[in-house]
């Protein structure tokens, strides 16, 4: 992947890079009104909207089709690995996950509105993630 973040052909934001063995980040990034910083390699993907926490994901990851509103947020989040995702969403929410097209139920943001979860990825596979405000 040539840049850490862009704008895909859909209109939809792209961001990271696991196959990177040092750190890398891209700071400033306008899309949809928004400012975007990505911090990126192999142990970990993060990145911040308008300077707070949007996702993370350990190991690293490629996310592609990003897209956010106030009631979901939908990507696809491909790795090498078992990885552990946390998103920055609406604290002491209930949101449904969906993956690859499941419903894995219903989840509950803690006090600072992350949302963590796995998904097991290999081979640069990727998952579609689906998160609904309920």
């Amino acid at each position: 992947m040539a840049d850490l973040i862009y704008i895909q052909d859909n209109g939809k934001l792209a961001f990271g890079d696991y196959t990177l063995a040092a750190k890398a980040k891209a700071d400033g990034f306008e899309f949809g009104g928004d400012l975007y910083k990505v911090k990126t390699f192999q142990e970990i993907t993060k990145l911040e909207r308008n300077g707070l926490f949007a996702y993370e994901s350990v190991p690293g990851t490629n996310v592609t089709d990003f897209s956010a509103n106030d009631k979901e947020m939908e990507f696809t989040v491909a790795g090498t690995t078992d990885t552990q995702v946390a998103l920055g969403l609406e604290p002491e929410k209930e949101f449904k996950l969906y993956i690859d097209g499941t419903n894995i139920g219903k989840m509950k943001t803690n006090l600072g509105g992350k949302l963590v979860f796995s998904l097991q990825l290999a081979g640069g596979r990727g998952s579609e993630v689906r998160v609904v405000k309920q």
